[in-house]
């Protein structure tokens, strides 16, 4: 088991639902089309903003069948049969949602059992799995998936009348920290659903309202989009080169001396073999002691099992920050796609939003004002040119336009 595993042979005795073994090979799998169409529904239904409760009942109103029914029907073993057709629960959507397996990728150990003896099995954490990409066709794509993943982060509760809103599990007080819930009103629909601060609902003398109605949030949001898809979209050169600098100098230097301590630790990692081997050839030709080479082993093999475990960390800070360039790449391509914005869809605000931090309102003149913050995935805080700004930028933009079709 542990060879095939460590060589990305999956150690599942049946595949994913959605997926089925090769009629060739059954090494390999390949998509069963009926339940890959499910598959995708469920996680397309999860981007959109449901939760996987609601996802259940709308599975089960549509009649479709679980997929242990639809694996008996076929001969496969998905899961225990429940006794009533159609049964989704929150449960089996939960584990649709959280698999991998569905961008392509084999992941193996992610349990084991203490002994041959007993059948209780325990959870490896994410850093013990061996994760092997693109061994199967994907049915979701990375993309969607990593979506719903932050969305999974996020969740999002219906209010008591079932209603969830794109904006929930976005919101954050600028003061506590905490979230911003939604609510509705039960006895008059004429009134404006709103966010109001989770603080301030149990503890109000530690907190303000920072009360905002949904409405408010949503024509910022659109207008705070459409300003910097538009910006996006005309200075396609100009923003890369913006935001990159916003990273600083300071932080890339300290990628560089990371970077530096990494090819160390790897080149120290090595040198540590060979020296053990040069030491060993030495005790055996006579050169050194037997006790002369067992200290000198213990103490590079105690340094290479220090470095081994500095390694990953370094590792993991530098793809952390060197996958900068490519989300950028992937935000302007998304931000291309839309080409007119009118409205807002869940889709759009859980791609380009990350959260929204709401300040407590001021009262000037008797007039009431609110700072209200829009975080966009990968970009941050971004803040559109003033109007003056704006319009020159567009003359500029014209003004090179007409010289390269002149």
């Amino acid at each position: 088991m542990q060879s095939r595993g460590n060589v990305g042979i999956s150690l599942t005795t049946n595949p994913p639902y959605g997926y089925k073994k090769d009629s060739e090979d059954k090494n390999k799998w390949v998509i069963d089309e009926p339940a890959a169409e499910v598959v995708r529904r469920i996680f397309q239904m999860c981007v959109s903003g449901l939760g996987p409760t609601q996802i259940a009942k709308q599975l089960k109103a549509d009649k479709i069948p679980t997929p242990s029914e639809y694996g008996s029907a076929k001969g496969r073993n998905y899961g225990v049969k429940t006794e009533r057709a159609c049964d989704w629960g929150c449960a089996i959507v939960a584990i649709i949602l959280d698999r991998q397996e569905y961008v392509g990728d084999t992941i193996n150990f992610r349990t084991y059992n203490k002994s041959f003896k007993q059948k209780k099995r325990y959870k490896h954490s994410k850093e013990e799995w061996k994760v092997f990409p693109n061994t199967h066709p994907a049915i979701v794509d990375r993309e969607t998936f990593a979506l719903v993943q932050n969305l999974r982060q996020h969740r999002r509760r219906p209010t008591k009348r079932g209603v969830v809103s794109m904006f929930s599990g976005l919101l954050f007080c600028a003061d506590c920290g905490e979230k911003l819930y939604y609510n509705t009103f039960k006895s008059d629909v004429r009134k404006r659903p709103y966010f109001c601060c989770s603080t301030y609902r149990l503890h109000s003398d530690k907190c303000s309202a920072h009360f905002i109605q949904e409405p408010t949030v949503e024509k910022l949001v659109l207008e705070g989009l459409q300003r910097l898809l538009w910006y996006v979209q005309v200075f396609e050169q100009k923003f890369p080169q913006e935001q990159m600098e916003r990273f600083g100098l300071q932080e890339k230097k300290a990628l560089t001396a990371k970077r530096r301590e990494l090819d160390k630790a790897n080149q120290r990692v090595l040198e540590i073999d060979q020296l053990i081997q040069k030491s060993y050839k030495d005790m055996s030709k006579g050169l050194i002691s037997e006790g002369r080479f067992a200290t000198f082993s213990v103490s590079l093999e105690n340094e290479q099992k220090q470095l081994k475990e500095t390694i990953p960390a370094l590792e993991t800070e530098l793809e952390t920050t060197t996958d900068k360039d490519a989300a950028l790449r992937h935000f302007i391509e998304q931000a291309r796609k839309v080409t007119r914005l009118t409205e807002l869809t869940p889709e759009i605000v859980h791609e380009f939003i990350e959260r929204i931090v709401v300040s407590k309102p001021d009262k000037v003149d008797g007039k009431r004002y609110q700072r209200v913050d829009i975080h966009y995935n990968t970009i941050g805080l971004w803040t559109a040119p003033e109007p003056d700004e704006m319009e020159k930028l567009f003359q500029e933009h014209l003004a090179d336009q007409r010289k390269k079709t002149a």
